[in-house]
């Protein structure tokens, strides 16, 4: 096992090499920093100092590991609107956008697993039907029209929620999070619900597709031949085989929304990461885009990471190929 999570963690680290040359190849192409920087009245002479001062002077694979050894000290240089450092500002966003994702795809998990659990134990059942039409209705549509049409029915109608923005927020450690509080809860459930419903639909699909595959295996078969209590066979036997896909599934997703929650949290003006990408990108804030772009790669090669690592833990196969 050991060998197999040093491997992982090998490939880990390729990937966020070559994903942060990408990240520069992409900084590189697009404008010009000077052009941005220098005001329209500076002179030439000015302009070539700053290009001095930003090492743009030098080759291009020496300020790739200028870049590199700048990014390993999360320094990735200061926002051209407020002056403050990018990654700070891009901290300061990811709790929000961490509780977020994790109330969506912990809603999503909750219910998108047991009704695809029931869906595969009876896939003939008009309740299993509605439920697989509900999911393919929840994959189906887009998430700013759900998000939309949460607003004007719950927000609107019924005045149950605020239509958009963050609750009162409390310090738990060096964070601030607003979970804690009715109002904080209250203006999470909408955007939350948004994403829960198209990653629910998932759960669904994927648990429901694990359980059919599952239930005709020899081990259900010999559990039940042994006269086990039916929830054991289930909560036991099934459920511990079932957990590879949606773990695998879930974790994935739980990165997707943390890295790509840009439209809920641009309709719902959440504080998050992806309504300051949103932001930087219309302002040309091209420091802070990068710092978004380097943290969301790092954060999805160690979710990966993690994901395999469960993986290995769960499926005792993973442990045996790697051994061979």
């Amino acid at each position: 096992m050991l060998a197999t999570i040093l491997r992982r963690l090998f490939q880990t680290v390729i990937i966020v090499l070559v994903m942060s040359a990408l990240v520069f190849a992409g900084l590189y192409m697009v404008g010009d920093p000077v052009s941005m920087l220098a005001s329209p009245e500076a002179s030439d002479a000015q302009r070539e100092q700053l290009r001095l001062s930003l090492g743009l002077d030098l080759p291009l694979w020496q300020q790739y590991f200028v870049f590199l050894g700048k990014a390993a000290q999360l320094n990735f240089g200061n926002s051209f609107l407020t002056g403050e450092p990018a990654m700070r500002l891009i901290l300061e966003r990811m709790p929000a956008t961490l509780e977020l994702a994790t109330l969506a795809m912990l809603c999503s998990m909750l219910i998108g697993v047991p009704l695809g659990i029931y869906a595969g134990l009876r896939p003939q059942s008009v309740s299993a039907r509605s439920i697989m039409t509900g999911s393919v209705l929840g994959f189906s549509l887009p998430n700013f029209w759900v998000g939309l049409m949460f607003i004007m029915l719950f927000a609107v109608m019924l005045g149950w929620f605020p239509a958009g923005g963050r609750g009162p927020v409390q310090w738990v450690g060096p964070i601030q999070l607003s979970i804690f509080s009715w109002q904080g809860l209250q203006s999470l459930a909408l955007p939350a619900a948004t994403i829960a419903t198209a990653k629910c639909a998932l759960i669904i699909r994927v648990t429901r597709a694990a359980t059919r595959e599952c239930l005709p295996q020899d081990y259900i078969k010999y559990a039940r031949a042994k006269g086990l209590d039916n929830r054991r066979v289930l909560g036991v036997h099934l459920l511990k085989n079932i957990l590879i896909p949606i773990i695998t599934i879930g974790g994935l997703e739980y990165g997707q929304v943390i890295a790509f929650a840009v439209v809920t949290e641009t309709v719902f003006s959440w504080p998050g990461m992806g309504k300051l990408l949103i932001d930087s990108i219309i302002t040309l804030d091209r420091p802070v885009v990068v710092a978004y772009l380097m943290l969301t790669v790092v954060f999805l090669a160690l979710l990966n990471l993690m994901v395999d690592i469960a993986y290995t833990i769960l499926d005792p196969r993973v442990r045996l190929e790697a051994a061979a």
